[in-house]
């Protein structure tokens, strides 16, 4: 796992889905269940900020993301959104984290 600056995070997402922008989280499966999760913090910092959440909530949700793309997961279909969605809604519950996809209260 790695944090980067926007820079790299635009530099990787260019390079590896050809999106000239920084994203909050990359993930490079290698082996099996294994690989790299990069986080980008200024994307992230950015995102908590705009959605009234806590920074550490948003990485605790995209540290879960990350490792559930690592063990087969996908949100490209809606089915399979909807699916992982809620895997993530289980695990973030477990640890005390609200829902990432509910809308905030201000």
């Amino acid at each position: 796992m790695r944090i980067v600056g926007e820079r790299e995070g635009r530099r990787l997402n260019r390079t590896y889905r050809r999106k000239n922008r920084a994203t909050n989280v990359l993930t490079f499966p290698y082996d099996g269940m294994r690989g790299d999760i990069v986080l980008c913090h200024p994307v992230i910092r950015r995102e908590a900020r705009a959605q009234g959440k806590s920074i550490a909530a948003h990485y605790a949700h995209l540290v879960v993301h990350g490792c559930l793309h690592l063990r087969g997961y996908d949100h490209e279909k809606t089915r399979d959104a909807a699916r992982m969605e809620a895997r993530e809604i289980a695990i973030l519950r477990r640890g005390g984290i609200h829902n990432p996809y509910a809308p905030t209260v201000e």
